[in-house]
């Protein structure tokens, strides 16, 4: 499967869970979204790309719907 990648913007910060298990948020503003399979989304952000979390792609998809993610591309 190619990896498929968007520019999008976070109007709103997004939860996520670290690898540690721990609560985090992803800050609005600017990101990349890479589909990596059919259940999973990655976000980077960062002003170097530095930062990124995996998402379920019902997540991102019901970020979309509420209006917290908007697609630049």
């Amino acid at each position: 499967m190619a990896t498929t990648t968007h520019n999008a913007r976070l109007m709103e910060p997004v939860p996520y869970f670290t690898a540690a298990g721990k609560q985090s948020h992803i800050p609005a503003g600017p990101c990349l979204l890479e589909r990596i399979d059919e259940r999973r989304v990655d976000i980077i952000w960062g002003p170097t790309g530095q930062s990124s979390a995996v998402l379920a792609v019902d997540t991102v998809k019901a970020a979309a719907d509420a209006g917290h993610l908007l697609l630049l591309d």
